[in-house]
Parts: C-alpha cells; structure tokens; sequence
C-alpha cells in the first residue's frame, strides 16, 4: 500500500509538472513524438526487410540529437513525457534511452530538476523489470544512469544507495549498475566502497537465485579490480579512504562466504562466476600475511572442485596464484597439503582431459607453472612424489611424470639448485629400460634439455649410450617395418625423430666427443636403409670431422695434423654417397649435408680429386640451395652429378679407380628399393662408369652379372638395366652387343622352359619378360651408340634381334610395349643421323605390319594399355623414313589409327590413368595423321584425310565427335600452315568441307563447338588467301565474337551465334561451293541428334536467303539435294525448314522448282505432299504455284514455243501431268477453303476438261522420260489414273465455288461419270458447258476466251474439247455479247471443213447449227458459212455422224433464213437430204425426214414448183418409212410426210391421219389407200411408177420396210386399173413376192402372202373381165 501510494503521489506530481509546459514544450513533445513513430515503424521494416531501411531511424534519431543541443531540458523532458506514455513499446523505450545517451554525451552538465526526473524514471524503470519485456530496457536504462553519473554522480549514487539496504536484497540491476559505476567513476566510488561492500555482505545469505548470485559475483570481480587499480593509482587520490590490509579485511568475509558456500552450488555458472571472483579478491588477500595463510586453509575446497564439472583452468589459475604468492612471500604451505596438491595436479596432467574441458592446453601450462613453483620451494618432496609415481610403470604416467621433470629442468630459475637436477636425473634413469617409445622421447628430450640447460656433463656416459642405443634400434624398427602395426610406426618414426634432435643438439653443444660415438655415427650412414635421418646425421659428422681435422677436439685422438680421419673404403663411401645425393632433398635437404661431408673428407676418400672437389662442390651446393624440393629439376641435377662423377674420373683415369668404382655401384643396387630415384640413378652412375672402363673382358664380366641377377619382371629394375646398357654403349658399344649375344647363346639352352633358376633362384624369369627386355636393350644401344656404328649394325642385329624376339613370343601387352617402343628408339636414332647418306631401312615394311596387327587386335571401345599410342608413335617415326609410304598405304594406315582411338569411350572424371592414356593416345593419333598428311600435302590428300573423319564427325556419340573435330582442327591448321596458297582447293572443296563441319558449331559439346567454329576459321583464312577475297576486319571481329558466344552453355545464343556465322562465311562462297555446301548438308541431315539437324538447315535456309537470286543455274542440283534427303528426315522442325528453303527457291526460281517437283515420282510420297502443304499454307504463293501448274498441263495444248530464257527451259520441260494433276488436286484441297478461286476457276476448269479430252484421245499415255522418272517396280494405284484424279479436282473445284444447285445438278445428272467415261465424254462436257452457263455466269467471258484459244490449239484432243464447250456456248448469246462470235465461228468453220478427226467436224457442225440457238439475229450473216458447211458435211467421202450433224445443224439453220437467203444451196440440200431418206443409219434417215420437213417448211414459191418434184420422188420412201424400225425415224418421217402432202393439192388427204384412235399401222393403211385410190384416178401413172419404186424397197434390208413394200405394193394394185396392170411387170412382181416367202422374217413372209393374195385376185378378176383370158 506504501508503494502504491508513492506511485499515486509521483503521478500526481508528474501531471501538475506536465500541465505547467509551455505550449512551445508541447511543440517539441509533438515533433519528438512523430520523429520516435519513424524510427518504430523503420525499426519494424528493418526487421522483415533487413539492416537497407536504417537510414530513416538513424537520420530521427540525428534530428532529436540536433534539436537538444539549442534546449536539451525541452528535449529531455519531452523524452521523458513519452517514456511515461501508457502502453509503450519496449523497442520505443530503448530508442528514447539511446538519443538520451547521446544528449547526455553531448550536453555535458544539464540543469538539476531534468536530471533528478531522468534519474528517477530510469531507476524505476531498471527495476521493474517483467518477463515479457526481458532485460533490454533495464539495460539500457542502467547505461543512461552510468552515463549521467560521469557529470552528476552524487545524484545517480544517492539514487542506487537509495535502494541498497542492509539485509534487503535489492533488484540485481542496481548491483550491476554499482559495478559499472565503480568501473567508470573509481575515485568518485571509493567514498561509497566499504558501505557497498558491508551491504552485499548482509544479502550473501538472501541471495538464493543462481542469477543474482551471478551477478554478486560479477560485481565483486569489478569491485576487486576497481580497488585494486584504486590502489595502484592511490596518490592520485585526493582524499585517500583505506588502506590494502582495510580492504583485504573487508573482504576476506565474503571470499570465505564464497568459498564455503556459493562454490558447493550445484548450477556450474554460479561456481564459475565464484571462481572469477576469487582472482581478483585474492590479488588482495594473499599479500596480508595474517590473511594468506588462512587463504591456505581453504585449499582443499578448491582442490576438491576439480571432481566436478567445472573448467579446470580456471581452478589451476587460482592455484597457481596461491602457489606463487606462497613462492614469492616464502610462507610454506602446510606440509599436509602438499601431497594432495602433488596428486591433483598430476592426475590432470596424466590423465586425458573430459571432452567438455575447452581449455585443457592451458590448463596444463598452467599446471606447469604450479609444479615449477612447487619444485622451488619444496625440490625434495616433488622429486621422492615424482620417483613414486615411475614406479608405478604406466606409461601414460612415466611420460607425464617425465614431461613435468623436462619442464623443471628447463625452467630458467636461479633458485633450481643443482640438487634438484641430480633427484630429476636419479628419477630418469630408473625408467631407462622402459621400451615404450613416448617413454623413449620423453627421456630423450630431457636427455636434450639437459644439454641445452648446461648440464652437458650430465650425460656423458649414460646419456649418449642412450641416445646411440635409440637410434640404432629406432633405424632397426623403421627398415623392418610391417604393415599391420601402422600406429606403432608412426610412434617409431616420431622416436627416430626426437632422437635426431637429441644427437644435433649433442653434437652442436658438447665440445668433447667419445671415438665410440664417431665410429656409430659413421656406420650409420654406410649401412643404415633408414635415410629420413642422413641430414642431421651428415651434419653431425661433418661437425665433428671439421672439429678432428682442425684439431679442435683433443680427447678423441683421431684427428692429427695430416688433415685425415677414419674411413671406410673410399670408392664404397663415394658411392653411397652419390647415389643418396641423388635425390637431394629427401631427410631435409640431405643433398647439402652430404656435400659439405664429401668435401670435408675428399682428402680421405681421393686426394687427387680433393682440389676439383673444392672448385665443383661449392657449385652444387648453390644449385641445391637455389632450389627447393618443388623448383628443381631432377634430371639437370643427375646430369650435374654425373657431371661431377666424369670429372672426377678423368683424375684417376689410368688407375682401377673406374672399375672398383663400378664395382662397388654394383655391389649397391640390391641395398636399394625398386623403385627409388637412388637406384635408378645407381643405374645410370654404373653405366657411365662401365662405358669409361678401359678393360672390355672386365666390364663384360659386371655387364654379365648384371644381366644374370636382374630381376626382369619388376620393370623398375628392368629399365634400369636397359639403360646401363645404352650408356655403356657410348664407349663399349662392340662389348655390349658381345654380351646381349653371348647371353642369349647361354639362356637358348632353357628356350623351352625358360625357367632360369640355374643363375637366380629367388626369382624365376619369365620368358616373355626376357625378351622384352632384350628387344628394348638392342633398342637403347641404338640410341646411344656412335651414328656410324649405329648404320653399321642397325639392320643386323639390332633391328633383325628386335623383330625375331617379338615374333618368337605370345605378344602379350608388356611385349607389345617393348617392341613398339623398339622401334621408336631404333628409328629415333636413325633420324638423329645428320648425313645418313640414302639410307633405306630395310625391315620398315615388316615393321609396320607387325604394329597394324598390333593396333587391329586393341579392344574397339576402352582402353587397357598405353599400345595404341606406342604404336601410332611407332608408325610416326617409321613414315619418316625411307622408302616412304604409298598414298594407298597412308591412307590405310590413317583409317586403321583413326577408328582405333576415336571409337574409344571417354575416361571417367576420377579416372586419372585411363585419362592420362586417353590424351596419350589422342596425341599420338595427331602426330600421326599429321605425319602422314605431309606426305601428301595437297587438296586431294586434304580431301581424302578428313573423308576418314568424316564418319566420326557424323557421329551419334558425343565423345566421337569431339576427337575427330579436334583432329579435324588439328590437320587443317597444319595444312593452311604447310600449304598457304600454293594449291588451291578444287571446284566444290570448299563447300563440302564447310558443310561437314557448320552443323558442329550447334553441337551440345562446348569443345566439339569451338573446334568447329577454328575449323571454319582455318578453311576460311585457306580459302581467302587463295580466292584473294575482300575479307574485312569487321568481318573477323563478329566471327570472333562470335566463337566467344559459342562457349556459352543456352543453346538459343549457341543457335544464334552458329547462325551469324554463317550469314558471316556466305559472301565468300560462289555458286558451285554453294551447292556442294548444301548437298553436303542435306547429307548429313540425320547423321547426328536434332541440335545438328536444326543447324544444318538452319545454314541452308541463311544461305538461300542470301544468295537465292543468284543461284538460277543451280537450283535443280539444290532442290534435288534436299528433295533426295527429305524422306528420310525425321524431325517435324527439320522438315520445316527444309520445306522452307524449296519454297524459297520456288519464289525466285518457280519453273524450275517445278519441273523438279512434278518429276518426282507417283505415287507422291510423305515427303513431297509435306513439300505442298506447305505451298497451301501461304495462299498468295499457293495460287501463283497454281498458275504455273495449269501452265504445265495448258501447255500441252499449245503450239510448241522455242526457249528465249532458262526458265522457259524449265518451262517447257517435259513433265507427268498425272503428277501436275494430283499437284492441282493436293493444292485445291488443302488451301484455305474460304478462298473460291475467282481468278483460277474458269482457268482450272477449263484445263481439267482438256486433260480429260485428253486421257480419252489418242496421246492420252504419258509421255515417256526416260532421263528422269523413276521406275517403280509396282503399278499405280487403281484410283490413281488420269481420268479419277481430273474428275476428283473437279469436284474440288465445284466445292469450293460453293454454288450448290450446280454441284447438285452435276450429281443428279451424272456428269462425272459421263466426263469420266471416254465414250460419253463430250457429252458430260456439254453438259458441264451447260450447267456453268446456267449457274456460273460470272465466268463465262474468262471461259469462252480459254475456248477460243483452244480451238485453236494443235492437239487434237484440245480443239474436241473445247468445240465441244464451244458447242454450248453457241447456244447461249454469251459469245455474241462478249464480241467472240466471229473468231468463234471461224473456228467451227475450219474444224468443220477439215476431214482428219470425224469428232472435230461434228462437233464443229454442232456448234455452228447452234448459232441459230444462241445467236439467230447472226444466222443470215454467216448464212453463206453455215450454208457451205453444212452442205458439204452431206456431200464427199464423211461419216454418217458428220453428214447427220450436218442435217442437224441445217435444220436448226434453216428456220432462221428465208428463201431467198438460201438461194442456190436450196436443190442441193433438197436432194442431198432426199438422198438419205433410205440410208441405213437411222440417225441419217431422222435428220434427213426432220431436215425434209423444215425445207418443207421454209420453201417459197419460187423453189415450191422444184420441191414438189423433190416430195413426189422421195414420196414412196416417205410412205414405207412411216413404218421404220426406229420408231423416232418412223415419227419423224409421218411429221415430214404429212408436211409435204399439200403439195400434191389433196387438202382431203392432209386431215385424214392423226384423228382416229386407230393405231399407226392402221392408219398409215387408211392414208395410203385413199392417196392410191385419188392418184389411181387422177394420175395413175403416178401410181404406177410408185408400184415400180416400191417393188425395189422390198430388197431393203429393213424387215419393216419390206413389210411395208408388200403392203403397199398390195394397195397400189389393189387401186390400179387393169389397163395399167397390164402395162406393169407383174411377173417381176409375183417373182420378187414369192422370193419374199422365204425371208427370216415372219412378218415379211405375212405381208408377201397378202400381197400374193391380192396380186392373184387381181388376175382372176382381170380373167373374168376379158374375153380372151389371161394373156
């Protein structure tokens, strides 16, 4: 309640304050508000967005800050307003606390009551602490009070003291806040120390969280350092307070409440933080002499926190404080607390350290530091705990317990008295015979230490027989080591290690040395296999050498005035020392130690070579000290040493020097490992020594030996052998071919078995082995032999020796390598030759039939030995030589090296010796193909190499691909290098190159693309070096950006590049290099993956765009390359484009593209239909290929024209118009349907008629072209004719015209299958005229022109056609309106006048009789034409069909005229017409009755007179042919005749038929006789002659005619007189009636009967009537 009422009060206080601001206060408050919203709300963004937006909150917060400097109190008050604000955020209080800082920093003193309020409210603050909030704001509400105490102590000091009360714990941030007061103010602190202190105190035991005791803690380490530097700095003190021992008392209260209990806490950061404290609270307790040794009491409670958990370096820091000050002050610790300090502190150093211990590497230091202390002050007690603890024999033990005496013995204190050394000592010995090897170096390093500390005099004895002891057993363990006891190795290494140490810093350090000691150390180096420890062991010695010879040593009585020392034989140390200097760095840098050695003892081992060794030697030394291990060269180094060996040599030349030299190089070789640089080096010194010997039976002797204990299948060994041989050579080349020969006599006897025992046991050799090497010796011996020697014995018997060894044994790799590299040396050495004088190898043939066996039986697809490069290599050096290669033999070779390397699969990326024999093999390949190219540097050969590639560049695999374009890369450089521009290429090369590498520049391979895009360049630069082309800089600057684009990995800027290249390369090629580029990338299309195939028509597209104009000469050859390869491409995109470029030639060069089209072959296949779908596509372009196609099949049907162009050639190429036809139909079908063919249709379907007049005529076969039509061995589909195909794009047509009563109209009336058929054909042309007339008016012009000219046409087939359209036509006034009658007519009259085609004159006929139809105003015009046509059709040698089209037409003619305009013509046409009334064609007898009749009709009264004479002569024919078979004929002659009877003036007889019910038989009885009876009275000799013209009809051949003869021969007589009877030939009658009973017909058998019958009542009644009877 107390509290609340203190807030109330303070609230009230606040608000009267508040209300009391002037309103330029409220001003502020705002600003100062909205300048605190930015810095949240950018606070708030800067926690979602990060640190970008921070600059907002910075520059509010700069602002307040700027503001406060004018009036801080308007500033800081209204800070504090907001800070008081109801339900403000925690990250608001912290940004008023941080500009508060700031204001506070900068302003320095402020005016008291604005301080006494911030005081007040960030003490509040800072203890009201909640847990949602956390410690942000107490913090910072603690850093604003230590802020302001820097300029108002007092009143933040009376604040913090205000709320520390004596046995009331106080919020832990007004301790904190204290800490950092006397941290930050520490004279103005001092005053309130020991009041602050006494408070604590009283809360120790009221501080029961683990977090305030913390924080007590933390404040107490601050306080000790405070006093501590208070103390240090006490005479700046103005009014000093207390004393250190005030101090110290003060605390030693609480360092013991510490001790005894907050460090048995159980929370491990509370004994942290005691454990701090405890340093600084000692720094002033252990220099109070009374306090110290109640200090020491409480040791054990330390002591015994080192079982828990807690970091122990922190305990051992306390320790080692006690420990020291107990040093220093020389106030003993309690004597029974020694061993529990000796046993702690050693189990730490013994033991491992727990893992959760991060400081145990100082920890034992500082444990070093407290066993130091402890042997200062109590030596005797250490050691005897140290003797104690050895004794127990567990290394981990002996080696700390030795480690911590090293330690002693090394500490540099004058206060270690030599009493302390000798116990170290006595305790080190007794663990002497320990074997484990971190006893061994931890007694060694002490042995070490203890020279280096000055107690050399110390070891002698014990010491360096311990020392000599460990680094013979040491080296002994090292060279017998086993692979199973790897740990125990490494622990050997590391004692030989300290044990080389320990004998430099002995040797370095200790001025008298044992002979013993000598003696060991030089032994070492002669037989040791332990060579890690030669340097400092060479170092010692010659240390200690330069000491003996020098006279510097005087106990080890070695070393005299004559400047010599103790050796081993001098030519075995030479030699062990050359072979190890071989490898110079090896044992840190043993090389330099071993020559300081060779040059301190060369008056031991050779004075004669001592001063050249003094000159030499230094320059050796400085090589090896120029270099490092990573700079030398280790062949210039052996060179220098056998430099070194030579020149020594030559001092002793004359002596055996040489030879027991060799002999003791020999002696060596088994000592070293196979392999090592030593021993290959030992080879190399042994054969240059032998070659200097100057006894031959004696170098035999060691070169036999050498070659009987060699073991042939290690291949170290073996080379090594090889090579001695070849530098033994150089001098004893004669001796060493003694010694292959006379060894290989003494081993034939074991041929079989080749089991060699007899000479080495340990080993038996194999035989293969044996003479792979034999092989690669005689090899080498070439190498190194003198030149003229060498052409003495190459052929024989080296190169002889060589092949018999290859061929004698099973080939194996290892054999095959031999030989192979045989035959490199061997034709090496012959090439070295400067003046070989025409030297001809004679087994090069045999050679190179041996390694092409050897490449063709490598495995195809991986490799498994370096052979295929070996071999290549082979074959390289062998072309070099003489007699060379035939181009047949090179180019067998280069196809066989080819596809053994390139087939290979690459080696995988971890893979690294397959790797290394891939790029091997690729290499040697180059050399090869490079080789052999340069021997047919040419074009041709050019042509030939890359053809050999070309199957690999066109490869589906990817790493196939690669190697041969970088081979391709490879020999193209090398060619334009070699070449330049002596040669050019040939016609076409150009392009065939380009097109086999421009699809690579797509390739999916960064590699393959970039090989193939410097191929081009290659060709290129070739190309334009011999053509001298304008190749610009700007050109080359993009193509090199372009290769640069190349290596990009998106294959859409890789696409793009390749295409820019090519628009770049095309200016360069003519029209020839053109089409070899495109066919031969038609080609290849397919070959590779679709990337490939986009490129590759992606060329050819740029390459038509580019140049299309130009290539009219070459577009049949392009069109057909792509057309050629079109079937069997794949991809729809690849068609696409190459679809594209035949419709891009067809734009520019249309007759050409084609004629080759349409002689491709039917059926049309895939390929080509996709070629004219594609034309569908595009409908502008579509109708303009439809043009040209009607011009194909138009142009057979008109006069041949002669060639004035090259597409008139093309033009007029003859061409299938079955394809042209199924072209038409294909387009028509697929073209866009909307588009009705306004322009085409009268066009089209006048040319599909045409065709089909055509395939019914006489050429209707097609013609033959030999020269280009494919033969298919099959027939043609059925529905795949002329005459199907033309019908089916007809009805396309009409289709598309959508005029649906016309397509219905051509369906109903079966037009299409009477166009289709060849008999009815002109008949479904008229009506197909006649069905467009009716329905397609709007193209009847356009028809009606086509028409006309077709009449015209030469081919016969055409001009039936098209009068037979023409026919139609005239019928309808169209002609006559469009000014096309005339030249119509004169058409018709011409094919009516010509008598080669019956059809033509017909149809002609036809055409003009329809005049009358479609133009009968134009009949009287043309009256003379119709006229004379028609009549001469009746006349001369013509057909029925003409004669009855004639008739025809006349009769349509006719009506028109009048008399008058027939004029003449009138009789003739009168009689001719009479003329058929008894023809036997029915056709004929019905025109000639209708014709009769209309002339009946027409006739005038001057020509009636004439045509009654005309009708009284065909009178009988028009009786009889009434009743003709045809019954149209008998109508039309019943019309005629009834027609015709006015002329005879009978108006009875003209109405008495027609109009009864009777039957036309009947009535035709009725008429005739009545007309008989009226002649038989008025004209009876008419009637008479009727019976003598009827008596001829019954011969007709028409039974129906005979039939009506007799009938009316019956009525004739029937109405004849007697007297007139009797003037007839009755007999003839009666004859002729009776040979009538015997005709086939029936009926005409009936009739004759009745005509007999009344022919014989006649006679009866003519007996009856005459008085004399019959006659």
């Amino acid at each position: 309640m107390k509290e609340a009422t203190e807030l109330n009060e303070d609230m009230l206080e606040e608000a009267e304050h508040l209300a009391l601001l002037e309103p330029e206060d409220d001003g502020t408050f705002f600003q100062v508000t909205n300048l605190l919203n930015i810095m949240d709300s950018e606070s708030a963004k800067t926690d979602t967005t990060g640190p970008g937006l921070d600059m907002r909150k910075t520059l509010a917060s700069v602002i307040i800050t700027e503001k406060a400097t004018t009036d801080p109190c308007v500033v800081l008050n209204a800070l504090i307003r907001c800070l008081q604000m109801p339900e403000i955020s925690t990250q608001r209080k912290m940004n008023i606390y941080n500009i508060m800082q700031e204001i506070i920093q900068q302003e320095g003193e402020m005016e008291e009551h604005c301080i006494q309020r911030l005081v007040a409210i960030a003490s509040k603050q800072m203890r009201d602490i909640t847990e949602t909030e956390g410690f942000e704001t107490a913090e910072v509400a603690s850093e604003t009070l230590v802020a302001l105490s820097r300029n108002h102590f007092s009143l933040v000091m009376y604040e913090l003291q205000h709320h520390l009360k004596p046995l009331n714990l106080t919020d832990e941030f007004v301790i904190v806040t204290l800490a950092k007061l006397a941290n930050g103010n520490v004279f103005e602190f001092m005053p309130y120390m020991g009041i602050t202190l006494a408070t604590i105190f009283t809360m120790l035991r009221l501080a029961n969280e683990a977090k305030m005791r913390q924080v007590i803690c933390s404040a107490m380490e601050t306080f000790c350092e405070t006093v501590q530097f208070y103390l240090r700095h006490l005479e700046d003190s103005l009014y000093p307070v207390m004393t250190e021992d005030q101090f110290a008392v003060k605390l030693f209260p609480m360092y013991r409440y510490f001790v005894t209990v907050w460090l048995r806490h159980q929370d491990l950061e509370v004994k942290l933080g005691v454990i701090k404290s405890l340093r600084p609270m000692l720094s002033l307790l252990l220099p109070n002499d009374d306090l110290r040794e109640q200090v020491y009491d409480y040791i054990p409670l330390l002591l015994a926190e080192f079982q828990g958990g807690l970091e122990a370096l922190f305990i051992t820091q306390v320790l080692r404080q006690i420990l020291e000050a107990s040093v220093t002050t020389n106030t003993p610790i309690p004597p029974m607390l020694l061993h529990p300090i000796f046993t702690e502190l050693h189990v730490q150093v013994c033991s491992k350290a727990p893992a959760q211990q991060q400081f145990s590497s100082q920890n034992l230091m500082e444990i070093v530091h407290c066993f130091i202390a402890l042997a200062r002050s109590y030596p005797k007690e250490l050691m005897k705990f140290f003797f104690s603890q050895v004794e127990l024999s567990k290394e981990a033990i002996r080696v700390g317990t030795l480690a911590l005496i090293r330690a002693v013995v090394s500490a540099d204190d004058p206060k270690m008295n030599i009493k302390t050394i000798y116990l170290a000592i006595r305790v080190v010995k007794n663990t002497l015979s320990d074997t484990r090897s971190k006893v061994r170096m931890a007694i060694l390093r002490i042995i070490g230490q203890l020279v280096l500390s000055g107690f050399q005099e110390k070891i002698k004895g014990w010491g360096l027989k311990y020392v000599s002891v460990q680094l013979t057993l040491s080296t002994y363990k090292l060279t017998n080591r086993r692979e199973c006891f790897y740990q125990r190795d490494l622990e050997e290494k590391m004692v030989h290690k300290v044990t080389m140490d320990t004998v430099k810093i002995i040797t370095s350090s200790i001025s008298g040395m044992t002979n013993e000691f000598w003696v060991r150390l030089l032994c070492y180096i002669m037989e040791t296999d332990y060579t890690e420890a030669l340097t400092p062991i060479c170092i010692s010695l010659t240390n200690l050498a330069e000491n003996q010879i020098h006279g510097k040593d005087t106990e080890a009585g070695i070393a005299g005035k004559s400047k010599h020392v103790d050796l081993p034989a001098p030519q075995k140390l030479l030699a062990r020392l050359l072979v190890l200097m071989s490898s110079p760095y090896k044992g840190e840098g043993r090389g330099i130690a071993m020559l300081n050695l060779l040059r301190t003892l060369s008056q031991s081992i050779a004075p004669s070579m001592a001063d050249m060794w003094e000159q030499e030697i230094p320059l050796l030394v400085q090589y090896l000290e120029e270099h490092t291990e990573f700079t030398w060269n280790q062949k210039t180094w052996e060179d220098m040493l056998i430099q070194f060996l030579r020149n020594s040599l030559k001092k002793t030349r004359g002596t055996s020097w040489s030879l027991r030299l060799s002999k003791e190089l020999n002696n060596q070789i088994e000592t070293f490992d196979s392999p090592s640089l030593e021993k290959g080096f030992l080879y190399r010194a042994l054969g240059f020594t032998l070659g200097m010997g100057l006894e031959a039976d004696r170098v035999e002797v060691l070169l036999l030996e050498l070659l009987y204990k060699t073991d042939y299948s290690n291949d170290f060994d073996r080379e090594g052998v090889i090579l001695c041989f070849g530098l033994c050579a150089r001098g004893q080349v004669k001796t060493v071919l003694n010694v292959l020969h006379d060894f290989e006599e003494r081993i034939q006897e074991s041929e079989q078995s080749w089991q060699i025992g007899a000479w080495r046991k340990d080993h038996p050799w194999r035989r293969e082995t044996v003479k792979s090497a034999l092989m690669v010796m005689y090899s080498c011996v070439s190498s190194y032999c003198h030149p003229q020697m060498l052409l003495t014995h190459v052929d024989s018997p080296i190169t002889s020796k060589i092949i018999h060894h290859y061929s004698s044994s099973c080939q194996d790799i290892s054999l095959k390598m031999a030989f192979m590299k045989s035959v490199v040396q061997v034709t090496s050495a012959i090439k070295s030759i400067q003046d070989p004088e025409d030297f001809q190898f004679a087994h090069k043939s045999a050679l190179t039939g041996l390694i092409v066996a050897i490449i063709k039986a490598e495995p195809p697809d991986h490799l498994v030995s370096p052979v295929r490069s070996m071999a290549m290599d082979a074959l390289s050096q062998l072309s070099t030589l003489k007699p060379f290669y035939s181009p047949e033999e090179s180019t067998e070779l280069m196809d066989i090296s080819i596809h053994t390397v390139i087939s290979l699969q690459p080696p995988g990326e971890d893979n690294e010796s397959v790797k290394t024999l891939y790029a091997n093999a690729m290499r040697s390949l180059k050399q090869l193909m490079e080789g052999l190219l340069q021997r047919q540097l040419d074009p041709k050969g050019l042509q030939d190499t890359v053809h050999l590639l070309e199957k690999w560049i066109l490869s589906e695999k990817e790493w196939e691909r690669e190697k041969a374009m970088a081979l391709h890369l490879h020999l193209m450089q090398i060619y334009v290098q070699s070449i330049g521009v002596c040669i050019p290429l040939k016609l076409g090369q150009f392009g065939i190159l380009v097109g086999l590498i421009a699809p690579c520049t797509c390739d999916a391979h960064r590699r393959t693309r970039l090989a193939s895009i410097n191929v081009l360049s290659s060709l290129l630069d070739l190309h334009v070096s011999q053509t001298c082309s304008l190749w610009g800089t700007s050109k080359e600057q993009e193509l090199q950006k372009c290769k640069e684009d190349l290596q990009d990995t998106d294959m859409n800027k890789i696409s793009s590049a390749s295409s820019r290249v090519a628009k770049v390369v095309c200016p360069e090629f003519n029209c020839d290099e053109v089409v070899s580029l495109i066919q031969k990338l038609c080609e290849n299309i397919g070959a590779m993956d679709l990337q490939h195939d986009r490129a590759a028509v992606t060329w050819i597209g740029i390459f038509l765009q580019m140049r299309v104009k130009e290539l009219e000469d070459k577009v049949a050859e392009i069109l057909g390359a792509i057309l050629v390869h079109l079937p069997v491409v794949d991809h729809p995109e690849v068609r696409r484009h190459l679809i594209e470029g035949i419709l891009l030639l067809a734009h520019y060069h249309q007759e050409t593209v084609l004629t080759s089209l349409l002689r491709q072959p039917l059926p049309m296949e895939s390929h080509l239909t996709e070629v004219w779908l594609a034309v569908a596509e595009n409908v502008p372009f579509a109708r303009t290929m439809l043009h040209g196609l009607l011009g194909r099949l138009q142009s057979r049907f008109t006069a041949k024209i002669n060639a004035t162009s090259k597409a008139d050639i093309w033009r007029l190429a003859a061409v299938d118009p079955l394809m042209t036809l199924c072209t038409i139909q294909l387009l028509m079908e697929k073209m866009d349907q909307d588009d009705k063919f306004p322009d085409l249709f009268p066009d089209l379907l006048y040319t599909f008629l045409l065709q089909l007049g055509s395939s019914h005529g006489p050429e209707a076969a097609s013609p033959v072209l030999k020269t280009w039509r494919l033969v298919h061995t099959g027939p043609l589909p059925q529905e795949m004719t002329l005459q199907r195909i033309t019908i089916k794009s007809m009805q396309l047509l009409v289709k598309r015209i959508k005029r649906e009563p016309l397509e219905q109209a051509l369906e109903e009336q079966s037009v299409w299958s009477l166009l289709e058929n060849g008999g009815t054909f002109l008949e479904g042309v008229s009506l197909m005229a006649r069905l467009c007339m009716q329905n397609m008016e709007n193209y009847m012009q356009r028809l009606a022109e086509l028409v006309l000219t077709g009449m015209g046409s030469e081919i016969l087939s055409c001009c039936i056609s098209s009068t037979a359209i023409c026919v139609e036509f005239m019928s309808d006034p169209v002609l006559h309106q469009e000014k096309l009658l005339r030249p119509v007519v004169l058409m018709l009259e011409k094919g009516a006048g010509q008598d080669k085609d019956e059809t033509l004159q017909v149809l002609s006929l036809r055409a003009l009789g329809n005049m009358a139809l479609g133009a009968p105003r134009k009949v009287k015009q043309y009256r003379k034409l119709l006229l004379e046509k028609c009549l001469g059709s009746l006349q001369g040698q013509v057909s029925s069909s003409t004669m009855a089209e004639g008739m025809e037409a006349l009769t349509k003619v006719l009506p028109e005229l009048r008399e008058g305009d027939i004029g003449s013509s009138f009789e003739a046409i009168s009689k001719q017409c009479r003329a058929f009334f008894d023809n036997e064609s029915e056709l004929l007898r019905l025109k000639a009755f209708v014709l009769f009749g209309k002339l009946a009709k027409v006739v005038g009264i001057s020509k009636k007179h004439f045509f009654k004479g005309e009708v009284k002569r065909g009178w009988v024919s028009l009786l009889l042919h009434c009743q003709d078979p045809c019954p149209s004929v008998a109508q039309a002659c019943v019309a005629t005749m009834f027609q015709c009877v006015h002329f005879w003036g009978w108006k009875s007889l003209e109405s008495s038929f027609g109009h009864s019910n009777d039957s036309i038989n009947e009535q035709m009885t009725v008429f005739q006789t009545n007309m008989c009876s009226v002649l038989a009275q008025k004209k009876p000799a008419v009637l008479c002659g009727f019976l003598l013209e009827t008596t001829v009809f019954m011969k007709s051949n028409l039974s129906r005619i005979r039939i009506a003869a007799c009938s009316l021969a019956g009525i004739i007589t029937k109405q004849l007189s007697a007297h007139y009877l009797k003037k007839m030939d009755l007999v003839g009658l009666r004859n002729s009636l009776q040979d009538l009973q015997l005709d086939s017909d029936a009926g005409v058998r009936r009739a004759a009967l009745e005509t007999l019958k009344v022919l014989d009542s006649c006679n009866q009644h003519w007996l009856l009537a005459s008085p004399r009877g019959l006659p």
